[in-house]
């Protein structure tokens, strides 16, 4: 599912400075598009910038997504830059609770909502209200396969992830016809975000999955591509996963 092109389209990736995030951003350069990066850190930002090396197709903007006014200005930012925004990729996201639910703080499930629901839903909103419900575009969110299942000491990212594939219908449905809203749900992909699952036990972690290795970040960015291009022109409200087969096989 390689779309054609992506040429002359503009796209914002949070959580754009590493991993997943960076992958689609540098899919999306390779298919012609241009692409505003942000995250937290501006030297993390710098670095993305540098690996992508696309001169003047890339530029980056630093804030946190749970931050209202930074969502306003980067898609401002954007904007004003390449001229445009057709496709917004919600890829940011947090998890400072590990441990069973029952017990958690509840100000470490507060901050996984913020970022992981209310940022992708702010971010939305801010790209509907500044240019895509006049010009139109897509939004691809990356949920987790963990939105579709119970994992134990999980509890605040689960939840957050099948909030955020709820979201992703509702907003589908609320901003057809003219932006198609999907989601891609990834299995564990060998990040720095999710070190703490593999790092060490790699050959142990990919024994649950069928095609026997983890993701790659690239794994992911061809689907979220393919979502975010015409070739999908007929499809929203989804959510594809991409796990290696994990699912199949049911809880860990």
């Amino acid at each position: 599912m390689t779309p054609s092109t992506l040429e002359n389209k503009t796209a914002l990736v949070t959580g754009g400075s590493r991993g997943i995030g960076l992958a689609i951003a540098r899919r999306i350069l390779d298919l012609g598009g241009k692409v505003c990066l942000t995250s937290r850190k501006q030297a993390g930002l710098d670095e993305a910038l540098a690996a992508l090396d696309a001169g003047e197709r890339a530029m980056a903007v630093a804030g946190s997504s749970a931050d209202a006014g930074h969502c306003r200005g980067a898609v401002a930012a954007t904007i004003d830059a390449f001229g445009s925004l057709d496709l917004l990729i919600n890829n940011a996201a947090t998890n400072p609770q590990y441990g069973p639910l029952v017990e958690a703080e509840m100000r470490a499930v507060q901050k996984v909502l913020e970022v992981n629901v209310m940022g992708a839903l702010g971010w939305m909103q801010e790209a509907w209200k500044q240019g895509m419900s006049e010009s139109g575009g897509a939004i691809l969110t990356v949920a987790s396969v963990n939105g579709l299942r119970t994992v134990d000491k999980m509890g605040a990212y689960n939840v957050s992830k099948a909030a955020v594939l709820q979201l992703t219908r509702q907003m589908a449905l609320e901003l057809a016809p003219r932006v198609r809203v999907n989601a891609i749900a990834p299995g564990l992909v060998k990040t720095k975000f999710a070190r703490v699952l593999w790092e060490g036990r790699e050959e142990e972690a990919a024994s649950a999955y069928p095609l026997g290795r983890l993701g790659e970040p690239e794994d992911v960015a061809g689907i979220a591509c393919f979502l975010l291009s015409d070739d999908a022109s007929w499809i929203t409200g989804e959510t594809v996963v991409v796990d290696g087969g994990v699912l199949l096989v049911g809880p860990e």
